[in-house]
């Protein structure tokens, strides 16, 4: 067994010494000088400064001479000088021996270096003794250190469970492995050792009389997860009285648990049975109920029921408008074992969610006079910045709809949230109004929307045999645009342009100004005091007028079909076709119906127009335009009252409810202009819209119809792909599992594992992409993975590198029970990777 001084000789001052030439050994209390003395050799020389200062100053600076001259055969120079450690300037001027730190090295050198650390580092297995020997003396002797163990040893202990260290034989004794539970239960010399080993290391004096591996585990997890438990509660928190008696390791020993526990939380292979252990222990000592008037629990995981303090933190860090705080807090918990609780990781991605919201809308808050000079800074700034707080709008609105929050504990962040955004739009729509009634609408110089057909496909369509697929999605806001693009980059060359909107925002005119000629000859009518648009003549009131338009100008040479059907049969397109048009309006109308459920549904639009770019492809489709009539906004925040009158005058057409067509003037609350000045031609006067980001009728959420950056500026993107899809990185090997390591599940929200195997498959810093959904029998999806997180939430791609592993919670249908089959997917071909069989067992 290697002595303390051994240690300290050949692992800490020797290696500084061999690496650097000039080791200064700074020793106020003496402790080291003999150690030192003991390591001059022919090569290495060692001046003691204790005998006379001016002597061995000579002696030093005589053996750095020789030590650059190389003549003396001195290779090396230790310089032991028995006075505090030089900490300050004026200190180490003082200090005739500080010259020579400066081109070698030091000790000691920061806390690693204390006594205490040393001996913990040369006998780490030792580590509770030793505390305890430094509790009652700060500054043994070797001797007293060197006796601690007495040599003793664990060696039936070692044979069986196949380690060396304390530490590591405490780990197989609380989670072994399949072959070390068998070797344990095969004898029983080692019980004895490992009542020694128990009390040596953690103070554990253990009760069981037993002789079986699973008494000792049993009493060795209640004993370590207390432990660590009353460890971690502030000193500002007292116990309560009904667990005072249970046993509980000394402070000396809390290196030991935390360390222990920390790796059986971290070692995937241990996270269940950790899991399971802390539920159990946490019931069987009543803990959420006996520390329920602890406010401040800690900061460590030990038990599921601790995460209230966490949230009690960020809620007030949120309310305090403390970023730092929460970000921290956030970062810590986003490692916590018990985000493999689905419900609790549903419950934390809405927090994360709320936060993101409410810190971007405070940066775009500063940023928002910069850019407020005109209508093109504003839209550029929106194009660049701004959307991404849309963004972050729609994904906390997708949390708050997945979270059922039964006891209200988070309604005060989400309000706080609704509001902090309503606020930035609002003054981000009260500039842009402004800036509109100056200068008109679409702003000019940029890509109209009813410009789109005859700009980016028409002339396409010129040249024979080139054929091209206009893909037409309903309610695509700008936002969701950019989401797309970034899926659709590894598809071929994308490219996202903004356009604007025609007025009215719907989808009636909104569609109609996306067939030829509409930039010029699209015009508004009234018909049953209703808004009915026409191009060249021809009305266009619902989407069979608008394809027949199309028809009669392309004849055989054209051809349409919704997007889900495209996905789901991919109809047979006659090989005459050169203008094929995909349409859906998912979007659009789920959210008209159910809006707070529908958020959703954008996901699904995403993945389907993902995997139709893989089938255009194989139908010869090499250029895709995609494009949108208008987008939305989300007024979350609508509460009574919120609602706009309408502005004096008469004939009014009401349009979806922000905006009206006829006559009458502007007041406080409506801004009303020309429909020239707003590019709105036909046989309407005057446009109002609601100056604020409301309806003319209460109670709508999801808005659009009106003008406002999110509902009138929009993406078209273009794609041009390969005949070939490109090569990416060769499909590596992916595992699918259950975290709970069970065939049935127990909640609707069942986190999974998916664990990318590491290797070559890869080409450095590259990422592989897949979907996760469960499939009944049937092939129909049952469950999806749960936005946020790995999950992307506009498409709920997940983005995998070589060697990561992620858990991602999977929301099963609520009326779905059974067996189902849990898949990871390819998102362009849908091809499964991997699958799962599992089944409920919960009771719809």
């Amino acid at each position: 067994m290697t002595s303390i001084k051994d240690f300290i000789q050949n692992e800490v001052l020797l290696p500084r010494l061999t690496h650097d030439g000039i080791l200064v050994v700074y020793d106020a209390d003496g402790r080291y000088r003999e150690l030192c003395l003991e390591l001059a050799t022919d090569a290495r020389r060692v001046i003691d400064a204790s005998e006379s200062s001016i002597e061995s100053r000579e002696t030093a600076m005589a053996a750095l001479q020789g030590l650059g001259a190389r003549e003396s055969g001195v290779e090396s120079m230790l310089v032991y000088v028995p006075a505090p450690l030089p900490v300050t300037d004026e200190d180490k001027q003082r200090d005739p021996f500080a010259l020579y730190t400066t081109c070698g090295a030091v000790f000691p050198d920061g806390d690693g270096d204390e006594y205490l650390s040393l001996c913990l580092k040369a006998k780490p297995d030792r580590s509770t003794e030793i505390r305890h020997v430094f509790e009652d003396n700060p500054n043994p002797a070797f001797e007293v250190i060197d006796a601690i163990g007495g040599g003793t040893g664990w060696p039936h202990l070692q044979t069986v469970l196949g380690v060396e260290s304390a530490r590591d034989m405490l780990f197989a004794l609380l989670a072994p492995s399949t072959k070390q539970k068998q070797a344990l239960k095969k004898e029983e010399a080692w019980a004895g050792e490992v009542r020694q080993l128990l009390e040596s290391c953690l103070g554990l004096k253990l009760l069981t009389r037993s002789k079986s591996w699973s008494a000792v585990a049993d009493e060795l997890w209640r004993y370590i997860l207390f432990s660590e438990f009353v460890f971690d509660l502030p000193e500002s928190e007292s116990l309560p009285d009904a667990l005072a008696d249970v046993p509980r390791a000394a402070i000396a020993a809390k290196p030991m648990v935390e360390d222990v526990c920390d790796r059986l939380r971290n070692d995937r292979r241990t996270q269940p049975v950790y899991i399971e252990r802390a539920e159990g222990i946490e019931g069987d000592l009543k803990l959420r109920e006996l520390c329920r008037d602890i406010v401040d629990l800690g900061r460590r995981d030990t038990f599921a029921f601790e995460e209230r303090t966490f949230f009690t933190l960020v809620l007030e860090a949120i309310n305090n408008e403390d970023r730092d705080a929460v970000r921290g807090i956030l970062e810590h918990h986003s490692r916590s074992i018990w985000l493999s609780k689905g419900e609790s990781q549903v419950q934390w991605l809405l927090l994360e969610a709320a936060a993101d919201l409410i810190e971007a809308c405070d940066d775009a808050a500063r940023q928002l006079p910069d850019h407020s000079q005109n209508q093109d800074a504003l839209i550029d700034f929106y194009t660049v910045s701004l959307r991404e707080v849309d963004r972050l709008e729609r994904e906390f609105e997708q949390a708050a709809g997945d979270y059922v929050d039964v006891e209200g504990t988070l309604n005060d962040v989400v309000s706080r949230a609704r509001q902090i955004y309503a606020k930035l739009i609002g003054r981000v729509q009260g500039t842009f109004l402004k800036h509109t009634e100056a200068t008109g609408w679409p702003p000019s110089g940029r890509l109209a929307n009813a410009d789109v057909f005859d700009r980016l496909i028409a002339p396409r369509l010129q040249e024979s045999g080139r054929k091209v697929a206009f893909i037409l999605i309903d309610a695509l806001r700008y936002e969701l645009g950019v989401a797309l693009e970034k899926q659709l980059a590894e598809d071929g060359q994308v490219e996202l342009r903004a356009a604007f909107a025609p007025l009215p925002s719907v989808t009636v005119v909104g569609m109609a100004a996306l067939l030829p000629r509409a930039g010029k000859e699209l015009v508004l009518g009234r018909k049953d005091n209703a808004v009915v648009p026409a191009v060249a003549g021809k009305t266009l009131a619902n989407v069979t007028q608008r394809m027949d338009l199309l028809r009669d100008q392309y004849g055989v040479r054209f051809a349409e079909v919704p997007l889900a059907e495209f996905v789901r049969k991919q109809p047979d397109v006659n090989g005459d076709v050169d203008l094929l048009v995909v349409r859906s309006n998912t979007i659009d109308s789920h959210l008209e119906t159910a809006p707070e459920m529908a958020l959703r549904m954008v996901q699904e639009s995403l993945k389907q127009i993902r995997v139709a770019l893989h089938r255009l492809r194989t139908l010869g489709f090499l250029e895709v335009v995609i494009a949108t009539d208008h987008g939305f906004f989300l007024n979350s925040a609508d509460g009574p009252g919120d609602v706009c009158a309408k502005p004096p005058g008469t004939n009014w057409v009401n349009v979806h409810d922000r905006c009206l067509l006829g006559d009458g003037s502007p007041d406080a609350v409506n801004f009303v202009a020309p429909c020239a000045s707003l590019g709105i031609r036909g046989e309407f006067g005057q446009a109002a819209f609601p100056r604020a980001m409301v309806s003319y009728r209460a109670g709508e959420w999801y808005v659009h119809g009106g003008i406002s950056l999110q509902e009138a500026v929009v993406p078209v993107i273009t794609v041009k792909m390969e005949s070939q899809r490109p090569e990416g990185p060769q499909a590596p090997t992916i595992n699918l599992r259950y975290v709970r390591q069970a065939k049935r599940i127990t909640t609707r929200l069942p986190v999974m594992e998916i664990e990318v195997a590491a290797g070559d498959l890869f080409s450095q810093g590259s990422t592989f992409e897949v979907l996760l959904e469960a499939h009944d029998k049937d092939g129909n999806v049952v469950g999806e993975a749960k936005p946020g997180g790995p999950v992307d939430a506009a498409t709920r791609v997940i983005a995998l590198k070589p060697g990561e592993t992620v858990q991602v919670p999977l929301r099963m249908d609520l009326e779905f029970e059974g067996q189902f089959t849990v898949k990871v997917l390819d998102p362009t071909t849908l091809a499964a990777h991997c699958r799962l069989d599992l089944a409920t067992d919960y009771t719809v």
